[in-house]
C-alpha cells in the first residue's frame, strides 16, 4: 500500500491538473452567411479567436466575452444602419483586419463603427479599415485601450455637424492612439473628460478639427499630421498637454491652439501656411513652454491675448508670416529665456561676434502693426515715407513704443523642420483645394464649448 501510494498522489495531481486547466484557445473558422458571425460569438469561449471568411458578415454584433475578431484584411462587417456595427463589452477583446461599414446615424448615441462600452478594457483595435460610419471607433469609458493602424474614412454630409468624428475619445485613461490615417467626417480626434491619453503618429485629413481637446489634461499629442483642416491642433480647457514634433500644414484657421490650457509643452511643432489665418493663438493660458517652433507663412505668425502669462516662449522661428506677433497689452513682455531668444525673418540684424545672437535687441510689434490690427485699410500706406520715418522715429525714441513682445537674444539661424516629399504633395494639393475650392461648410468659433 505504501508503494501505491505515491503513484496513487501523482495520477490524483494529473486528474486535479486536468480539470482546473482551461480548455485550450480555438480558432473557429466563421463563414459568410447571415446570422453566421452571431452564432459563432455566442458559442465562443474566452480566448477564442474568430476567424472571419472573405466576403460579407452581418452586424450589428456584441462581443461580450474576451475574443479576437480576425480579418485578415478581406472581410467585411456591414451594420444594418441602426446603432453601432460592433459593440465590445468585454476585457482584452482584439478587433484586427476588419473592414467595417454601416452604422446608424444617431449624433446623441454616438453610433460608430467600433464602441468601447464601459468595461471593454485592454481593448486592441488594429490594422481595420471604418468607411462611412457616423463615428469610426468610440472609447466610451473603457480604460488602457490601443487603437492603431486603422484607416477611417468618415461621412461627407453637406453639414459638418451632422458628421461624426473619426475617434471620440470619452473618459478613456491609459488609451494609446496611434498611426491611425482619417480623412473626412467632423473632427478627426475628439477627447472629451479623459486623461491620461497618448496620440502619436496619425494622420489627419480633410476635417473640422484634426485633434481637438476638451477637459482631458496630463495627456501628449506627438508626431502627428495635420492637413488641409479648418485647424490643427485645439486643446481646450485641458492642463499640462504635451504638443510635441506635429504638423499643421495647409490648415485654414489655426495650426496650433490654446484655450485655457496651462502648464503644457509646445515644442518641435511645424504650422506652415499658405491658407492659415494664425498659425499659432495663445488664448487665457498660462505657465507654457513653447519652444523649438517654426511659424511659417501665415496672416499671424502668433496670437498672444486674454491675459495669457508666464509663458515661457523661446527658440522658436518665425518665418514671413504677415504679422508675426498680434500682441495688444500695456507692458512689455519678454519673449527669451536664459539668453535663448527667437528667429524672426524680419529683422535686419548683425552678429559680429558670431555666437548666434542678434546683436540687435527686436520687437515685432511696434505702432504701425498696432494701427493695422486697427485699421486693416492702412496696409496700403506700407511703403509710404510716413510709415517709415514713424518706424524710424520709435527706434530712436523707445518711450513712443506700446507695450508689446520684446526680444532680447533674438537667433540668428531658425530652427529647421523637414517635411517628407509624400506630406509636401499632399500639402499642395490641400493649398489648389483651398484656392480653387469650397471648404469645410463650418463657421466654428473656436473659443466657443463645442
Amino acid at each position: 500500500m505504501k508503494r501505491l501510494r505515491p503513484l496513487l498522489i501523482a495520477l490524483l495531481t494529473v486528474i486535479l491538473a486536468s480539470v482546473a486547466a482551461p480548455a485550450a484557445a480555438e480558432r473557429i473558422h466563421v463563414p459568410a452567411e447571415p446570422g453566421a458571425l452571431t452564432s459563432a460569438i455566442a458559442g465562443a469561449s474566452p480566448g477564442d479567436a474568430l476567424i472571419l471568411a472573405p466576403g460579407r458578415h452581418d452586424g450589428p454584433v456584441t462581443i461580450d466575452r474576451p475574443l479576437t475578431l480576425e480579418g485578415s484584411g478581406a472581410a467585411t462587417i456591414a451594420g444594418n444602419e441602426i446603432g453601432s456595427v460592433i459593440t465590445v463589452a468585454a476585457t482584452d477583446v482584439t478587433i484586427r483586419g476588419v473592414e467595417i461599414i454601416g452604422s446608424g446615424s444617431n449624433g446623441t448615441d454616438a453610433d460608430a463603427g467600433i464602441e468601447l462600452d464601459r468595461g471593454a478594457d485592454r481593448a486592441l483595435i488594429e490594422d481595420n479599415r471604418l468607411i462611412g460610419n457616423l463615428v469610426g471607433i468610440h472609447l466610451f469609458g473603457s480604460s488602457d485601450s490601443l487603437v492603431r493602424g486603422n484607416q477611417i474614412i468618415g461621412r461627407r454630409d453637406p453639414r459638418v455637424n451632422d458628421r461624426g468624428n473619426g475617434i471620440y475619445v470619452w473618459n478613456s485613461p491609459g488609451s494609446v492612439i496611434e498611426d491611425n490615417d482619417i480623412q473626412y467626417g467632423r473632427d478627426g480626434i475628439f477627447v472629451n473628460t479623459s486623461r491620461q491619453n497618448i496620440f502619436r503618429g496619425n494622420m489627419m485629413r480633410d476635417l473640422r478639427f484634426a485633434v481637438h481637446f476638451m477637459y482631458a489634461p496630463d495627456s501628449e499629442v506627438i508626431g502627428n499630421i495635420s492637413i488641409g483642416n479648418t485647424l490643427g491642433f485645439a486643446i481646450m480647457f485641458s492642463d499640462r498637454i504635451d504638443v510635441i514634433d506635429n504638423m499643421s500644414l495647409a490648415d485654414r484657421t489655426h495650426g496650433v491652439m490654446l484655450n485655457f490650457a496651462n502648464g503644457g509643452e509646445v515644442r518641435g511643432n511645424l504650422v506652415r501656411g499658405g491658407t492659415h489665418e494664425k498659425c499659432t493663438f495663445i488664448y487665457n493660458s498660462h505657465r507654457n513652454i513653447i519652444h523649438g517652433n517654426r511659424f511659417e507663412g501665415c496672416e499671424i505668425g502668433i496670437h498672444f491675448t486674454a491675459g495669457s502669462e508666464r509663458n515661457a516662449i523661446f527658440d522658436n522661428a518665425f518665418i514671413g508670416n504677415q504679422t508675426q506677433v498680434k500682441y495688444v497689452g500695456s507692458r512689455d513682455v519678454e519673449w527669451s529665456y536664459e539668453g535663448r531668444g527667437n528667429y524672426w525673418s524680419d529683422h535686419v540684424a548683425f552678429d559680429l561676434n558670431r555666437d548666434g545672437v542678434a546683436d540687435s535687441v527686436f520687437r515685432p510689434n511696434d505702432l504701425m502693426d498696432h494701427i493695422l490690427w486697427s485699421q486693416p485699410s492702412a496696409r496700403l500706406l506700407m511703403g509710404s515715407p510716413a510709415v517709415q520715418l514713424i518706424r524710424h522715429a520709435q527706434a530712436d525714441f523707445p518711450a513712443t513704443l506700446p507695450g508689446g513682445v520684446l526680444d532680447s537674444t533674438p537667433r540668428i539661424h531658425p530652427v529647421d523642420i523637414t517635411v517628407p516629399p509624400a506630406l509636401a504633395r499632399l500639402e499642395a494639393d490641400a493649398l489648389a483645394l483651398f484656392h480653387n475650392g469650397p471648404g469645410i461648410d463650418d463657421d466654428t468659433n473656436p473659443l466657443e464649448r463645442h
